[in-house]
């Protein structure tokens, strides 16, 4: 039998835990990276300003779903992370959902209160997806009819 060079046993180790050393660390940067992302995108949802024609630009919109026959158009949407609850109360249809919302979702509340309602409109709030089981992002629907 031939006499090869065979690495150690100690060799294999080494190796085996240096690179999980390395896809640890990658692991936990890019964990690092998804939550740097994940913060930038809230703190801009908190500040997030409506445009200043956003009535001409709804109202284009549910004029074009009149005339498509619907009676009711989804105009935001949002991560259900962004509610103090996680979406839990707009999920159960709680009376007081409203008091879960934060930034641009309270300012769309507050702006439909004061402008849209007073037109007759109504406003649903639903979880419109339910990643692995749990709620995702939630969808304002303004209706008409």
């Amino acid at each position: 039998m031939p006499t090869q060079e065979m690495v150690s046993a100690d060799e294999l180790r080494d190796i085996m835990y240096g690179v999980g050393d390395v896809k640890l660390r990658e692991k936990r940067e890019a964990e690092e990276k998804q939550r740097r992302a994940e913060k930038a995108l809230h703190d801009e949802f908190m500040k997030r300003e409506f445009a200043p024609d956003l009535m001409k630009r709804l109202s284009m919109m549910v004029s074009s779903a009149a005339q498509r026959g619907e009676k009711e158009v989804l105009v935001f949407r949002f991560p259900s992370k962004f509610c103090t609850d996680r979406g839990r109360a707009i999920n159960n249809a709680d009376p007081n959902w409203p008091q879960t919302l934060e930034g641009a979702a309270k300012r769309a509340f507050d702006f439909f209160q004061s402008e849209l309602k007073p037109r007759g409109f109504k406003l649903r709030a639903e979880i419109v997806e339910f990643p692995g089981g749990m709620p995702g992002d939630v969808g304002f629907r303004l209706a008409w009819a």
